[in-house]
This record gives C-alpha cells, structure tokens and sequence, in this order.
C-alpha cells in the first residue's frame, strides 16, 4: 500500500526480470527502536551510491510500532524506494526474509538486519566480493549464480573473551552441529549481512523450508547442494542492545532445526527445486 495515497499495488515477483540494481530486504520484529537508525544508516550510504535501489521492509507480525516507523520510511521516500510487507502473524526471521526476496525487484538481493550491528558501508566491499566471484560487468550478474556473506568470524576471539563459559560452550556446540549436520567450510553462518545474485536467491530461497533463526543454515546449504561459489567477507559488527535471541531457548530451536534440516534432506522429505550447475 502506498502510504500516502492509500493505493493498494500487488508486490512483484522474483521470478520476474529485475528492474533495479539493488533491493535491500529489511526483516523487523518489534523493531520500532532500532529500526530508524539502521535505515537512517542504510539510505545515505545507498543515496551517495549510484545504485537504483530499493527497500523492503517486512514486519514479522510486529506488536509494537514497527509497521508506523516503516511507514513512516516509506512516506519519505516514496513507495517506489520504500515498501512495506507487514505480515499479521509472526512466521520467523526466515519466513520474512523468504517473503520480502520474492517479492524484489533488484539485480542483487542484500538482508540486512534491522538492529544496524552492520554498518552498511561494508556493502561496498561485499558487493566487491561477490563481483570477484563472478568476473563479469554488472550487467551479467543477474543470471550468474553468486553469493557473499558477512561474517564476525574474525571477531571471535575477543568475543569469547566477553561471554560466560556456558555461553562460549553453547557457541561452539552450535557451530560442531552446523559443520556435521549441515555446511562445511562456513565460518559465521548466522550474520545477518548476506547477498545474493537474483538468479542465486531465487534457487535458495524457493526451496528454503526452515523460518526460525537457523534459516541461514539451510541456505548455505542449499548454495553447497547447487555449487553455488559463495564468498565470506570480514564486516564490521557491534552488539546491539534489544536483541530477540535468548541464548538457551534460541540454541536450542536452532539445534532442533538443524537436526530436522539434515534428516528431511537425507530421507528426501524435502527437495531442491533448482538443478546444480
């Protein structure tokens, strides 16, 4: 809907040939007070660029202000840059960042996390990244299948200087059933900075089943299972407060999930549209 004139228009499809650069798929639950910081970040990095962009943000079911503030966005903006997805229940992160990809109309597709712990400069050499990846001008990157992902790897050390040893124990155990239930090679599956070809979002992201936090698992892995070249680039990340994972609860879903992910795909229960290249 646009915000200002009321009209309804019906959200495009990834299927479709893109018509933008970039779109930048916002996921928000409850993210009235981060929201505005990270967009804030987030457009005048992208208005100094020469890129056609636009934003999509999807509130996860929000309960508090979050679909006003993005509205609020959109207003400004218009809603040719700035759309909303507002979604009545919540389905997850993964179920929202999967709707908001489906919906875009960029050449490149980025998520980024709506509490701003990546300050959005770092597209550039992300962007630069996949690029490498790819060898080709911007106007063959649409059909090439290609990805970059952010990671906090490199952050690890003094991070574990920071956390409990319960809490160190908790991240290592994850990180052990990642690397036998599910992807190899993958040294921060969770940061929330990742992005995708068109062509290489619309193969991982139509065949992605899991919605809850442990979705960047089942991508990457979908990326492996079709040999997409995925490249891990250093960004720069800060803890922000207001975080929704609870350490316990949270690793413990996302353990379940990963279980589930390796036993649907071994006894075939869930498939992968896309042929490997």
């Amino acid at each position: 809907m646009d915000p200002t004139t009321g009209t309804v228009f019906e959200f495009p499809s990834l299927n479709d040939e893109y018509s933008l650069d970039l779109s930048v798929i916002i996921p928000a639950y409850n993210e009235e007070a981060r929201l505005p910081s990270m967009l804030d970040d987030c457009i005048n990095f992208l208005k100094s660029s020469s890129l056609n962009y636009e934003l999509i943000i999807v509130s996860d079911g929000s309960t508090d202000n979050t679909v006003e503030v993005a509205y609020d966005f959109s207003k400004k903006l218009g809603s040719d840059k700035c759309r909303v997805l507002a979604l009545e229940m919540n389905r997850g992160k993964g179920g929202a960042v999967r709707l908001g990809m489906l919906s875009a109309r960029g050449e490149l597709l980025l998520f980024a996390d709506a509490d701003g712990a990546t300050k959005f400069s770092d597209f550039a050499k992300v962007e630069d990244a996949l690029k490498g990846l790819i060898k080709e001008k911007r106007s063959h990157l649409a059909n090439k299948m290609a990805i970059a992902i952010g990671s906090r790897a490199h952050l690890e050390k003094d991070s574990i200087a920071q956390r409990s040893i319960f809490r160190t124990i908790l991240m290592y155990g994850f990180h052990t059933m990642v690397w036998m239930f599910a992807v190899k090679g993958i040294k921060d599956t969770q940061c929330g900075f990742k992005l995708f070809t068109r062509k290489a979002a619309l193969a991982c992201f139509e065949s992605l089943h899991v919605e809850r936090w442990a979705f960047d698992v089942e991508l990457l892995k979908i990326a492996q299972t079709l040999n997409i070249p995925i490249v891990e680039i250093p960004v720069n990340w800060k803890e922000i407060e207001g975080s929704k994972i609870t350490p316990i609860l949270s690793w413990i879903e996302m353990a379940i999930d990963l279980g589930l992910i390796w036993l649907r795909y071994t006894i075939g229960a869930w498939k992968i549209k896309a042929k490997p290249e």
